[in-house]
C-alpha cells in the first residue's frame, strides 16, 4: 500500500483494487484470502488480508459485490457497468 496516502485514500484504493480483480476474474470465485494475495502479491500479511476484508465489506454494502461466507463475487450491476464501460 502506499504509505503517502490517507488511511482514507488507502482504503478506496483497496476497494477499487478488489473490485477490478473481482471483474477481470469473473466467473472465478475468490475468497478474501485469494482476493489479498492477488492484490498483495504471495507476501499478504494481516493488514492486507484486513483491508481486503473492509473493502468486500463496503462493496456488498454499496451493491457491488456479493458474498457467501468467504467467497466474494462481482455484483450483477458491476457486472453491468463493466460491460457499459468496456
Amino acid at each position: 500500500m502506499d504509505e503517502t496516502r490517507s488511511p482514507s485514500a488507502q482504503d478506496v484504493a483497496i476497494e477499487a483494487a478488489v473490485l477490478r480483480q473481482l471483474l477481470a476474474l469473473h466467473p472465478i470465485q475468490l475468497t478474501v484470502g485469494e482476493l489479498a494475495r492477488e492484490i498483495g502479491g504471495a507476501t499478504a500479511d494481516f493488514a492486507q488480508t484486513d483491508a481486503v476484508e473492509r473493502a468486500v465489506h463496503e462493496l456488498a454494502a454499496a451493491g457491488l459485490a456479493h458474498r457467501n461466507g468467504d467467497v466474494v463475487i462481482p455484483s450483477r450491476a458491476a457486472l453491468r457497468l463493466d460491460e457499459l464501460l468496456g
